[in-house]
């Protein structure tokens, strides 16, 4: 039997000494097929180990439905670890950060007011241990002591951050051991005193997360720590991008230099991230310090692999440096060829607002009713009520979360954008149907804003008078059927289009020889989603700095591929365009 434990100021494996090279990479952000690809080009850099968060809301997205499907299987990502020679490292919170969208924590936990997130309240700590008795299942007997992969597991995630409950602590490492865990256990915060000793308990060893300053930093977790092996469980070797500012880079030099220091100090390291990945669908998080800032699809990171998995410039000197330290493959990986250039027509669209019925139902209310209110979770909603005013009228809402796009009949009159901090809008004199077609940007992944509902947030007032009896309708994107419908219909009826005016769907429909990567140029679009052979890409918008959304090569097939956008706002020319490389755009202001 395999052993793995703490000796002194050492990891220890089967009695020798080991020190953990980990990078880290999101099965969740990454398609499964690509999985042993990037598992294998993480120990071609020269690490040994593979990290990964759990997100809870992804695998629980209703109370009691549990799911491990598809790109949630976490049995077959240790697994496929292990199959490439490498150990791994388990964090699965129940808070991750990790600009996800709530930071990992189930909307629907926050549906009752008295619950205490991240404490020792009954409710809360009821929902996280089923959670944690869920995954820690799955991880069992895949630790190393069982014959697996898995060397170490998080307690909870830079808690030091956040609060100082320790009975809280107690009890996730109560669950964990009583779970069937028997590695070590850690916990990880930034190397500031008051956070290292909030965050941690006894018996758990502390790590620390920085990008910088690497001996300064160690010396102060060793402050906290005199001993136990020295580790950065969060190596931070680039940054994270929000719509409407510049990709976010790190020089190459400096940060294989700080990752050489630590190196030199004898710490083991976990690099986050190795491979950034994706946030498709509707997953991205969001920051919220006075100013909204939803993230960006792309997850790239600024990585030693980019975002479709290609070795960058950051690769080969990590690769260098890890080569000073410890043994690395003489194997290089091998570079994938540009990917193929394409420019199709759209041949059909259809407005959101004739295939909006189909695609939930309508739920009636006096009061005005949040997502949240309705077990919507993510995505899009439509609002509707009637109006009758002979003058000028003032719309307010207490708040807009995040995005609202305003209709009076089929007339849109303007755009609520919570980023602007708008909450009223001036309509025209007018009788009939208010139409508001609102987006979730995404939920605040760290901060006091952590939690909040989404949508339209009362009160709603026409010029200072409450406005009542509203119809609500979640949209339910998980399934395009009822799109596609449309679409063929539409495609008979009306000939393929020569614009897009949001908010419509349209198709795209062309051929590949065969399956490959993809780089879809959204430039020429608005905002809106994109969807590739039914799986979601993720969302786009001209406000940059992202200029494409990446395709993964198993999304695609051989022969008929089909793309089908949900275009928000307008696009000039009705095309897709392919290119052979992503952009993510400027990198400074």
């Amino acid at each position: 039997m395999t052993s793995f434990e703490i000796a002194g100021d050492d990891f220890v494996l089967d009695g020798e000494p080991f020190r953990i090279l980990s990078g880290a990479i999101h099965y969740f952000r990454v398609h499964p097929d690509d999985w042993a690809d990037r598992i294998r080009k993480a120990r071609l850099m020269g690490l040994n180990t593979v990290e990964t968060y759990v997100p809870w809301n992804a695998h629980e997205p209703r109370r009691g439905e549990w799911t491990t499907e598809g790109g949630l299987d976490l049995d077959r990502f240790l697994r496929t670890v292990q199959e490439e020679g490498m150990h791994a490292i388990m964090r699965p919170g129940p808070y991750i950060c990790a600009e996800w969208d709530n930071g990992g924590l189930p909307a629907w936990l926050f549906t009752d007011p008295e619950v205490g997130i991240r404490r020792s309240e009954p409710r809360f700590l009821s929902a996280v241990t089923a959670y944690l008795e869920r995954v820690l299942a799955i991880v069992r007997p895949l630790q190393v002591t069982a014959g697996g992969p898995v060397l170490l597991v998080q307690v909870e995630n830079e808690y030091g951050a956040y609060g100082d409950d320790r009975e809280y602590l107690r009890h996730l490492t109560e669950v964990t051991l009583q779970a069937g865990i028997d590695v070590p256990l850690t916990t990880v915060d930034q190397p500031e005193p008051h956070m290292l000793e909030n965050g941690s308990l006894p018996g758990l060893l502390k790590t620390a997360s920085f990008g910088s300053r690497s001996r300064e930093r160690l010396a102060t977790l060793r402050e906290h720590q005199p001993t136990g092996p020295l580790m950065c469980s969060e190596f931070w070797d680039g940054w994270f991008d929000h719509w409407g500012a510049h990709h976010h880079t790190t020089p190459v030099e400096q940060s294989a230099a700080d990752l050489d220091d630590l190196l030199a100090a004898g710490a083991s390291v976990n690099i986050y991230m190795f491979h950034g990945g994706t946030n498709f669908g509707f997953t991205n998080g969001a920051n919220d310090k006075g100013v909204y800032q939803p993230i960006v699809t792309s997850y790239d990171y600024d990585a030693p692999l980019d975002e479709a998995g290609e070795p960058t410039e950051k690769f080969w000197a990590f690769r260098e440096v890890i080569a000073k330290h410890a043994p690395v493959p003489e194997e290089e990986p091998v570079l994938a060829a540009a990917a193929p250039s394409l420019t199709v027509p759209f041949d059909a669209s259809v407005p959101l607002f004739a295939v909006a019925d189909r695609l939930g139902r309508w739920d009636h209310r006096d009061d005005l009713p949040s997502f949240d209110t309705l077990g919507h979770y993510s995505g899009f909603g439509l609002y509707r009520t009637e109006i009758d005013t002979t003058e000028p009228a003032v719309l307010e809402f207490g708040e807009v979360r995040d995005r609202a796009y305003v209709f009076v009949g089929s007339t849109r009159v303007g755009v609520l954008a919570r980023d602007h901090h708008d909450s009223a809008i001036t309509l025209s004199p007018a009788r009939g149907t208010l139409t508001v077609l609102v987006e979730d940007q995404g939920r605040v992944d760290y901060g006091p804003r952590i939690g909040e509902a989404k949508g339209l947030i009362a009160p709603v007032r026409l010029n200072g008078e409450a406005l009542s009896r509203w119809s609500a309708l979640p949209l339910d994107l998980t399934a395009l059927t009822a799109v596609r419908e449309a679409l063929d219909a539409s495609a008979v009826a009306d000939g393929a289009p020569e614009r897009l005016a949001g908010p419509v769907f349209a198709r795209a429909v062309f051929e590949l020889a065969e399956p490959g990567t993809l780089f879809l140029d959204t430039t020429g679009w608005g905002k809106g989603v994109a969807w590739l052979n039914g799986f979601n890409l993720g969302r786009y918008w001209t406000r940059g700095p992202q200029e494409t959304l990446h395709v993964p090569a198993p999304v695609t097939r051989s022969g008929r591929n089909e793309l089908i956008v949900l275009e928000l706002e307008a696009a000039a020319e009705a095309e897709a365009v392919f290119v052979p490389e992503p952009r993510l755009g400027h990198t400074e202001f």
